[in-house]
């Protein structure tokens, strides 16, 4: 088993590279998991990118883009699993106060440090409208996400679901960790993507296709974000073949060893978020049109979000097996991107909408928009990780070590 470090930060890699105590061991980083959190924010931010400053290189790219929301939910599944899964195996249950804790101190503080800023100064919104401040405060506004209403601040939504997976998770490891093999965990875990793509299907056919067969194409898109895109229970996908992979290789690693080695995981992992994007492709009666990028076809909607999930796990596999060789050949900043994500993901639109305030939208075409969007979406990101995200991940260590 390949030890990752600061598992404590799923979604996105810890603000701080050193033990939280002079007597605990330095931790490796490991190496995967890093470039695959820089990747997908780099992702997250493309898609959001202003197409005018788009590089021509990366305009493919960009329209599917909203994939590395898709690897931060895989990520996700994986690393906290892999924690509860260690804590549970080692003790016999799972410290509910410590882990609601050290998820509150992760999330919370620069998230509504954010919040209040898009509160207090609307000059920051990246739209004129957003949902209700109560509705982001409570992690609930994914539920009845309607773009037509409010679309500032719209990256909230994948935060909201973490959020609901953090409560849940570990109430079911602990309940089920004696009671569940292997073999029922699996079967589990395809009734939840068959459910998935039952759900999908339906909500397609009764309310997205019926719109866009009556050409009602952008209240179709707002319909199809609301009700097939943002919503937990339609998106637990990545997080579930995440914790499907922890299991896997926690649990059964020599299984893993045999069945999944980095030669086939590898290949067959990109081959199926290859496939995944090829069903995102097929539009149909979408043909054509120039919506926003994430408006999928209805096979991708309903078939694609399992595939494309199931195949990064099989790659995040495949890279823990390779981690020796990675780190022969690390990738450049990998482990500065990764390490600023969560303030770069929770930054990076308003940053893009101040910039255009600033400097002016027709200042910012082509390559020097690019830079200009990159240089300052950074700069933000690191003063509220260095403002917030470290400070109170200091606190939170100091918190649970007096509490020991």
């Amino acid at each position: 088993m390949n030890t990752i470090a600061n598992s404590d930060s799923a979604y996105f890699s810890s603000a701080r590279s050193l033990p939280s105590q002079a007597t605990e061991k330095v931790q490796t980083r490991a190496v995967g998991p890093d470039v695959l959190r820089s990747l997908a924010i780099l992702l997250v931010m493309l898609v959001h990118l202003p197409g005018e400053a788009t590089p021509s290189m990366l305009v493919g790219v960009r329209n599917y883009a909203w994939v590395g929301v898709d690897i931060f939910f895989v990520l996700s599944g994986f690393l906290i699993g892999t924690q509860l899964f260690k804590e549970v195996s080692r003790t016999g249950g799972v410290d509910l106060k410590s882990f609601y804790l050290r998820r509150a101190f992760r999330i919370f503080p620069a998230f509504f440090v954010v919040l209040g800023l898009y509160a207090i100064f609307p000059l920051l919104r990246d739209a004129p409208t957003m949902q209700s401040i109560w509705s982001f405060a409570t992690f609930t506004v994914n539920f009845d996400f309607d773009p037509r209403i409010g679309r500032a601040f719209t990256q909230a939504w994948s935060l909201c679901v973490e959020e609901h997976f953090y409560l849940v998770l570990p109430l079911l490891v602990l309940l089920l960790h004696r009671r569940i093999g292997m073999g029922r965990t699996l079967f589990i875990a395809a009734a939840m993507a068959i459910a998935g793509m039952v759900l999908r299907y339906t909500i397609w056919e009764s309310q997205v296709g019926v719109l866009v067969d009556a050409g009602k194409l952008r209240d179709a898109f707002a319909v199809y974000l609301r009700d097939v895109y943002y919503p937990t229970y339609t998106r637990l996908d990545g997080l579930m073949f995440g914790v499907i992979l922890a299991a896997a290789r926690f649990f059964k690693p020599d299984l893993c060893k045999r069945y999944t080695p980095p030669r086939l995981a590898l290949p067959i992992g990109v081959g199926l978020v290859a496939a995944a994007l090829v069903l995102f492709s097929i539009r149909g009666p979408l043909e054509g049109t120039n919506l926003f990028l994430v408006f999928q076809a209805q096979l991708g909607s309903v078939a694609g979000f399992p595939l494309v999930s199931i195949g990064i796990a099989l790659i995040l596999g495949a890279m823990l097996d390779l981690e020796e060789v990675l780190r022969r050949w690390p990738v450049p900043g990998a482990t500065v991107v990764a390490t600023l994500s969560y303030s770069l993901y929770l930054t990076h639109k308003s940053a893009f909408h101040v910039d255009r305030v600033v400097f002016g939208e027709e200042n910012l075409q082509g390559s020097l928009g690019f830079v200009v969007y990159l240089v300052t979406s950074f700069a933000v990101a690191v003063m509220l990780w260095f403002c917030v995200e470290r400070t109170f991940l200091l606190l939170r260590d100091h918190i649970l070590s007096s509490s020991r």
